[in-house]
């Protein structure tokens, strides 16, 4: 027998990502991956590459995401912008998955 009341697509796969502890590694691989196209809108090309090819390492642990920047200079001024940083990051992905943004 056909079911009457169809379910989303999206709402299945979320519960089975759910069910099988995926979803918030998956979360977390998206808003690693969204860090480049974060710096790319938030500052002008050429400053964004530079910033993009200084990162070294990104990994979250504990709701923070922990960058390695390899120039000091950057890695003040991406300090100063971390909360605005860490907010436009969650909104890539669309839920809450960092709380603060470390900088080493």
């Amino acid at each position: 027998m056909f079911k009457q009341h169809p379910i989303d697509i999206g709402t299945v796969m979320r519960s089975v990502l759910r069910n099988q502890g995926l979803e918030t590694p998956l979360l977390q691989r998206r808003l690693v991956n969204a860090w480049d196209e974060v710096i790319r809108e938030i500052y002008n090309q050429e400053l964004a590459e530079y910033i993009i090819e200084n990162t070294e390492q990104k990994d979250i642990r504990n709701q923070t995401l922990w960058v390695k920047i390899a120039s000091p200079a950057i890695r003040a001024d991406l300090q100063m912008k971390s909360s605005d940083l860490a907010a436009t990051l969650n909104n890539k992905v669309g839920t809450q998955v960092i709380t603060n943004i470390r900088l080493y």
